[in-house]
């Protein structure tokens, strides 16, 4: 739209300026036309941020998987079905509920339906002071209050997810997000409901989003490492297939030699990191900076790119995580 204004501005000073001079001399007005028509053409051709805009329609659901070893049962999102402008790409994901759960891609421009459902025995069944929904709550990107994802306690709207809330029931509620210039990044999403307002992040309820700006160079491999109290929860994306793997505890994470991958760090919890590849190095984001490790602390991310030389490990030197044994392995073949 501001294009077209700019352009309309344009052929209005063209006219009222033959009006003006009607003793201008035919080859001036046609030289003036053509330097008009040349900046029309010019104005239509330049690339807008909607040129890269895809729409994305994405089902998710929120199932209870197995036991963490003390009774509990852990909770993980699955990806049912994801289309963008039309296309089918669901196979990219685990055809399991996965911690964490799916890492979707956006690019900035992109609009997103994305509706979640609950499959947590007893999820419909209303409880007196306590939510049985779970939902979707993002980070980073744009979207109005009721695509939220939190309860009524928060939003003073909706409880807005699936299942039965304090006040409302949803089989399906769905988000829509504005995926604006300027989003761009790495971004956690997450429930918000689960039992309380706090929601079941900690019982494995999380994800991330990656948003590039159009353009963005590609990767062969993109590892997303969430760091925990106590541990690396992981997976790695093919930046070909776009086939997400690895899913799971402290990920061996697999690259080929000479090869160019990206990594993805985004702290939940409230512990404070401090995340090392050893013998690796890598520009600090925003700086001409190379850092061999780098502090991190609750919801902070950091995203930086490396050449895989050598297998090696990445750790937390937090004493106390050190000592939990948050570490995996970098395997280079």
């Amino acid at each position: 739209m501001l294009f077209q204004s700019a352009r309309a501005k344009c052929d209005m000073r063209l006219i009222e300026n033959s009006n003006a001079t009607p003793g201008m001399s035919q080859q001036s007005l046609i030289k003036r036309a053509a330097v008009a028509l040349v900046l029309t053409l010019s104005l239509s051709a330049f690339p807008t941020s909607e040129s890269f805009a895809a729409e994305h329609i994405i089902q998710l659901t929120a199932e209870e998987i197995q036991d963490d070893g003390f009774g509990n049962k852990l909770l993980a999102y699955k990806m049912l079905s994801h289309r963008v402008d039309g296309l089918d790409i669901t196979s990219r994901y685990s055809s399991e509920a996965t911690i964490p759960g799916p890492t979707i891609e956006l690019t900035e421009g992109d609009k997103v339906k994305i509706s979640i459902e609950n499959a947590i025995p007893g999820n419909n069944i209303p409880v007196p002071g306590i939510s049985k929904q779970v939902s979707i709550h993002v980070h980073g990107v744009h979207y109005d209050i009721l695509s939220d994802g939190t309860l009524k306690v928060i939003n003073k709207n909706f409880d807005e997810g699936a299942g039965a809330g304090l006040e409302e029931t949803y089989v399906i509620y769905e988000y829509q997000w504005n995926v604006a210039p300027g989003t761009a990044g790495t971004w956690a999403y997450h429930d918000h409901n689960f039992e309380t307002h706090n929601g079941a992040e900690h019982k494995g309820l999380f994800g991330a989003i990656i948003v590039n700006p159009a353009g963005v160079p590609s990767y062969d491999k993109e590892y997303v490492l969430y760091l925990g109290d106590d541990a690396f929860w992981g997976m790695e994306i093919n930046g070909v297939s776009k086939i997400q793997s690895n899913h799971g505890v402290n990920p061996t994470l697999v690259a080929a030699r000479n090869s160019n991958v990206r990594f993805h760090l985004i702290a939940l919890g409230t512990d404070i990191h401090t995340f090392e590849l050893k013998g690796y190095q890598w520009i600090d984001p925003g700086t001409t900076n190379r850092i061999n490790q780098v502090a991190i602390g609750p919801l902070e991310k950091h995203v930086f790119s490396v050449t895989a030389k050598n297998s090696t490990r990445y750790k937390d030197n937090n004493f106390s995580n050190k000592l939990l044994g948050m570490e995996g392995k970098f395997l280079v073949q």
